[in-house]
């Protein structure tokens, strides 16, 4: 099967064994496309042979993985980056997150199998000998970071000195969630479907040019006027939005709090960054949400509000675009989506019902069942187009195990038959079109 730029292998390569299996499955060649049945394939007795072939095989192509490289979603999100990357970290001395915040949930394992669920600390935090930046394109809420670090410490992560947090990412406050539910609240039946974490508001007070930056809380002086004309915007817009002298008073105490908290955290991370590209480090980029919600390339306005596709990597961190190397692009061998907005492969039916609690597809920030459906090729063909990824990693496969059929989107078509040719950015079109599938 091919799709222009994107090709499968038709060749399946297993790797039961070898130095990945302590915490995860093992890693597969990310543009290779295994074969599955509904059947269970019989073991051969070479298959540890092939296994070990196959681990020194996966071993060499991480490690000709360009110098800075990134794993971002193709998909709306929940694709398994957090796992990928917490594998390849062991071959990072960095990784980073470059956008998005708190609403972006990865869930990693420990050697233990201890659970973590990260939601801004980058996945790379279980190998001891990475360092993890949260970047300028990032948006911060303190609060959580901290409980994240408490979480970790407690669970005998060592974080002092191996999280760094840019001083120009913007914070993330309460009054933004506040905000966040109450234009939901507004919106009515054309709810975006966010997962209120205040992520739109913050980046609003990012973009209109009030908003408050980490470095910001090295100048408490100021805090309180910048805090007053925030407080001041939210209460003007939202009538809900009740501002009092007293919770300026508790804002800004709380602050003073976490700014010495913080304080061995802040970094210039985009000099750290470039610095260490310089003395030839490693550096591994994690994405957050995935390219099917990017503001400009996603289902607008059912997206998030920043950039989790390939041009969100430079903006975010301050790096070139001539110092990134491989992209990796984490696909799931279904489609799954939180929130509203368009899903053209969709399944309403018990199929879909299958696949969620099959593959367990509940939220990681929100708990909120994901909607399910098949893998749409179409989509995937754009995000390829949009990212231009050198290899695709391919996950959840055997949740299709047990289906008798698996279908796959391949093709749009208007409901005149006329051919969709890509994806498309009119949002009335994606609700109308019929998609073409093949078993």
């Amino acid at each position: 099967m091919s799709l222009s730029s994107l090709t499968l292998d038709s060749n399946p390569r297993f790797a039961v064994g070898g130095p990945y299996h302590r915490r995860y499955p093992p890693l597969h060649h990310p543009r290779s496309f295994v074969s599955c049945s509904a059947k269970r394939p019989a073991v051969s007795a070479s298959l540890s042979v092939a296994a070990d072939s196959a681990a020194t095989e996966s071993l060499g192509r991480i490690g000709s993985l360009s110098q800075v490289s990134g794993v971002l979603g193709c998909q709306w999100g929940d694709e398994g980056k957090g796992k990928l990357v917490d594998i390849l970290a062991q071959h990072f001395d960095i990784v980073a997150r470059c956008q998005g915040g708190a609403n972006a949930g990865h869930t990693i394992y420990n050697s233990e199998g201890k659970k973590f669920a990260l939601h801004l600390v980058p996945s790379g935090i279980l190998n001891e000998d990475t360092t993890c930046v949260i970047g300028n394109g990032v948006v911060v809420h303190l609060p959580g970071l901290f409980k994240e670090i408490d979480g970790l410490e407690s669970n005998g992560v060592s974080c002092k000195g191996r999280i760094l947090v840019s001083d120009r990412a913007h914070l993330l406050f309460d009054f933004h969630q506040e905000v966040d539910g109450l234009r939901e609240s507004e919106l009515a039946k054309s709810f975006i479907g966010t997962t209120k974490r205040g992520i739109g508001p913050a980046y609003s007070s990012k973009v209109i040019r009030n908003g408050i930056r980490v470095g910001d809380l090295r100048h408490m002086d100021t805090l309180p006027q910048k805090l007053d004309l925030l407080l001041s915007d939210a209460a003007a817009r939202f009538q809900g939005f009740k501002y009092t002298p007293e919770m300026l008073r508790e804002e800004v105490e709380a602050y003073k709090r976490y700014a010495d908290r913080l304080e061995p955290y802040i970094t210039d991370t985009v000099h750290f960054i470039n610095d260490s590209i310089s003395q030839k480090k490693k550096v591994l980029v994690e994405g957050g949400q995935a390219t099917m919600l990017d503001i400009d390339f996603g289902t607008y306005p059912f997206v998030t509000s920043s950039s989790p596709s390939a041009g969100g990597i430079c903006t975010g961190l301050g790096i070139a675009p001539s110092v990134v190397g491989d992209l990796i692009g984490v696909v799931k061998a279904y489609t799954t989506r939180v929130g509203s907005g368009p899903f053209p492969t969709e399944n309403l039916g018990t199929g879909g019902d299958l696949l969620r609690l099959a593959g367990q597809e509940f939220g990681t920030t929100t708990g909120r069942p994901r909607r399910c459906g098949w893998l749409d090729i179409v989509a995937l063909k754009f995000s390829c187009q949009i990212n231009g990824f050198a290899s695709l990693n391919l996950t959840k496969l055997d949740v299709l195990s047990d289906l008798n059929e698996i279908q796959l989107g391949v093709a749009y078509k208007r409901s005149d038959g006329t051919p969709v040719k890509s994806f498309p950015g009119d949002l009335r079109l994606l609700e109308e079109l019929h998609v073409s599938t093949v078993l």
